[in-house]
């Protein structure tokens, strides 16, 4: 695998990025996806359906594309040997002694830094990203940088993903991260009760997927899963997973390189 960047040529009035490539080995024959499954405490049932997911997956590689967790406060919440974020990089670290598993920061774990990824044996993906698949050009996003029209949002990323708050909060005891971050997602959930979930914007996600050069984006974030047109190309929305929701949202996607090289075939598998 290797990884290079090439700059996008995005209009002044959409966001710009910065593709990086991730060069896909040869003998890679089939990948999947996941995103958005929160894993948590208070939610047994979902993270044993995850462990399951990695513990039974069949891919060459396996993609994480954001908010894998609830909340992350800092790696060092790992360091008890006993906690619940500890256990989920021993399930990790399991998965990535298999297979390369790739991880992708969301809204919820940006925090989730190189300790806990040297921990976890996870390759942090930057967002964007680019995977060249035999002939194929996919692109990888967690998918809030596309969701323009959520102005209060845009508004807390640009905020939180600043260096100058990151350390300042990661350096407040843990107990003081945890009890900030369960305000902030209490927060969040009001606003949601209110507003729902903003789409990306069609537009710019198309305007990315011209500079990329990529005829499919696959992205989660917005908990709408579907697969849809972006005028002539492509989008793959990964769902959400909540064990205990009626029905059950446990899904990944698989995709396998057909014999051309050229192609991909797409599967959405639930694992219900």
């Amino acid at each position: 695998m290797s990884l290079g960047s090439s700059a996008s040529a995005s209009s002044m009035a959409l966001p710009q990025a910065a593709f990086t490539e991730l060069a896909a080995p040869a003998h890679w024959r089939s990948v999947s996806l996941l995103s958005d499954v929160h894993v948590q405490v208070s939610e047994p049932a979902t993270l044993a359906a995850w462990e399951q997911a990695l513990h039974h997956c069949t891919a060459d590689a396996l993609f994480i594309l954001g908010d894998l967790f609830e909340v992350w406060v800092g790696d060092d919440a790992a360091l008890e040997a006993a906690s619940f974020e500890a256990h989920c990089l021993q399930v990790l670290r399991a998965c990535s002694a298999q297979r390369p598993t790739f991880f992708m920061h969301g809204n919820r774990d940006f925090l989730f830094g190189p300790q806990a990824a040297a921990q976890s044996g996870l390759q942090i993906l930057s967002d964007p990203t680019v995977l060249v698949w035999g002939h194929t050009r996919t692109l990888l996003t967690h998918g809030d940088t596309l969701c323009v029209d959520d102005l209060p949002y845009q508004a807390f990323r640009q905020q939180v993903r600043h260096s100058d708050w990151q350390e300042k909060f990661l350096a407040q005891p843990l107990q003081e991260r945890r009890a900030q971050a369960a305000a902030m997602r209490a927060r969040s959930e009001a606003n949601k009760q209110v507003a729902g979930y903003v789409d990306v914007d069609k537009p710019t996600a198309e305007q990315w997927l011209k500079d990329a050069k990529a005829p499919l984006l696959i992205h989660g974030h917005t908990h709408k899963p579907t697969h849809d047109k972006l005028g002539a190309l492509e989008r793959i929305v990964l769902s959400d997973w909540e064990a205990n929701a009626q029905p059950a949202r446990l899904e990944m996607v698989d995709l396998r390189l057909n014999e051309d090289q050229a192609s991909l075939q797409i599967t959405r598998r639930s694992l219900v």
